[in-house]
C-alpha cells in the first residue's frame, strides 16, 4: 500500500473527559463517546499523528479496516471518516461495545458509512472473520501478555491482503510485537511517552 513518510508533528495534547472527538473527514467533529471503565483509549494526539502519516500516502481510500480491542471504536471511526470503505470493530466489553454501536451509529449518519460492531473476543472473531484486510489496528490493555498477542496477530496474518498495514499499540516498555513468530515482518515504530506506535506487514 505504499511507504510510510514521517509522522507529521502532533499538535498540543488535548485532554476530553468521557468524550472524544472525530479528528477530520467526512465525519470530523463528531462526538464520540468513551466507556467509563475498561478500556484505554488512544490519545488524541497519538491519533492525530497516525492518521496525518496514513492519510498522505492514501492508505485509507477504498480499504476494508478491522479494528481489534476496539474500546469507543475511535480509531476504525477515524478510518471511515477519512476514506476507509468498511470497517470491523471487535470489541468483548459488553458496555464498550454498546458504545462503539453509539459511536458507529453517530458516524454513519456523518460519513454514509456504518462500522460492523462485534461483541466478542478477538481471537474468537478472527477464527471465524473471512473478510480480507487492507488495514488493522490492534489495541490490547497494557497488561496484554506477548504470548496472546503473538496468537492474535498469527490469526490476523491469514486475513491480510498482501499490502496490508498492520498498527499495534502499545506500552513502549512491551518493545516490539513478536512479527516474525505471527508471519509478519516489521516496518517501522514511533513513542509517544509511554505510548508506542509498531508499524508490521505481510511476510511476503
Amino acid at each position: 500500500m505504499g511507504s510510510l513518510p514521517g509522522l507529521a508533528r502532533p499538535g498540543p495534547r488535548r485532554r476530553l473527559v468521557g468524550v472524544t472527538r472525530i479528528i477530520s473527514g467526512t465525519a470530523g467533529g463528531v462526538r464520540l463517546d468513551v466507556p467509563k471503565t475498561g478500556t484505554r483509549p488512544t490519545s488524541d494526539r497519538v491519533r492525530e499523528a497516525l492518521f496525518s502519516s496514513l492519510e498522505s500516502t492514501g492508505m485509507l481510500d477504498g480499504t476494508v479496516v478491522v479494528d481489534l480491542y476496539a474500546g469507543s471504536g475511535a480509531l476504525g471511526l477515524e478510518a471511515i471518516s477519512r476514506g476507509a470503505r468498511t470497517c470491523d470493530l471487535v470489541e468483548r466489553g459488553p458496555k464498550a461495545a454498546q458504545v462503539a454501536r453509539r459511536n458507529a451509529d453517530q458516524v454513519a449518519r456523518a460519513a454514509g458509512v456504518r462500522a460492523d460492531v462485534h461483541a466478542e473476543a478477538v481471537q474468537t472473531f478472527l477464527r471465524r472473520a473471512t473478510r480480507i484486510y487492507d488495514m488493522a489496528f490492534v489495541d490490547p490493555p497494557y497488561d496484554h501478555a506477548d504470548d496472546v498477542l503473538t496468537a492474535d496477530l498469527a490469526l490476523l496474518g491469514p486475513l491480510l491482503a498482501a499490502d496490508a498495514l498492520v498498527v499495534v499499540e502499545r506500552a513502549k516498555r512491551s518493545g516490539s510485537p513478536n512479527w516474525q513468530a505471527a508471519g509478519l515482518r516489521a516496518v517501522r515504530d514511533r513513542a509517544f511517552g509511554d505510548t508506542a506506535l509498531w508499524w508490521g506487514e505481510p511476510d511476503v
